[in-house]
């Protein structure tokens, strides 16, 4: 680590990973899915899409059949909900930075307006860079329990990734997490829970500014993209682009 890295360390801010008890609560998953197979997402009371297009991309671990609940109650709105259609995330990969670029260009095109993009957990991370090189091409930005502030191991992820990868060690970035900290310039809308077993909602929240907004829903990581607190938000704010 370079003397301006561990200056920078030296001053984020001390929050540490989720508790074990909010880690264990993460198992309301189960009822939080048995409650939108049995009862939806609610959408009598949300207003109706124009066709704004939007493109989720999912958390680490997960792929577009994770994301499907929150598309599909999107898309039943008269939205147009997009995957990413990049398989499982598994992190960043050659050749991924061009394959969403290009998914993004395309939509634009295909709707011929700009395309708000959505991110759970990593997913939001990645949607914010996106966002952050191709401001032009992207209407808002949300992302659902995403690690982009305060602390980069403020989570619990590494010490899964550890648990299933002994003798590899994560080293945070913390010259790459200190540059992404800072929003993209366009509409952002952090959303987050404070019982978030696997981020801690600290970091979840955006930097206070003029295009930034944070919104507290409550429910499980796991849970965000079948929550209809989450829909609501996206919904409402989504239904404001033209």
């Amino acid at each position: 680590m370079s003397a301006e890295s561990a200056n920078y360390a030296q001053e984020l801010p001390d929050i540490s990973a989720p508790p074990l008890r909010l880690l264990l609560r993460e198992a309301r998953i189960f009822p939080e899915m048995g409650r939108y197979y049995f009862r939806g997402m609610d959408l009598e009371r949300l207003p109706k899409g124009g066709g704004q297009p939007i493109m989720i991309v999912p958390g680490f671990g997960a792929s577009d059949w994770g994301t499907r609940p929150l598309r599909r109650a999107l898309n039943e709105l008269g939205f147009a909900a997009h995957g990413w259609g990049q398989g499982y995330n598994w992190g960043m990969r050659p050749g991924m930075r061009e394959a969403l670029a290009a998914r993004v260009e395309a939509l634009q095109t295909r709707h011929g307006r700009k395309v708000a993009l959505l991110g759970w957990s990593l997913g939001g991370v990645f949607v914010r860079e996106m966002a952050r090189h191709a401001p032009s091409q992207v209407s808002m930005v949300f992302t659902l329990g995403s690690p982009i502030n305060g602390h980069p191991n403020a989570n619990n992820v590494a010490k899964l990734f550890n648990l299933m990868n002994p003798g590899k060690k994560v080293d945070a970035d913390l010259e790459g997490f200190r540059k992404r900290r800072v929003p993209p310039p366009v509409p952002c809308v952090a959303v987050h829970s404070k019982t978030d077993g696997i981020v801690a909602w600290q970091c979840a929240r955006e930097m206070a500014a003029p295009n930034t907004e944070n919104v507290e829903v409550q429910g499980s990581h796991f849970g965000y993209v079948s929550n209809p607190q989450v829909l609501a938000v996206v919904a409402r704010r989504l239904a404001s682009v033209d």
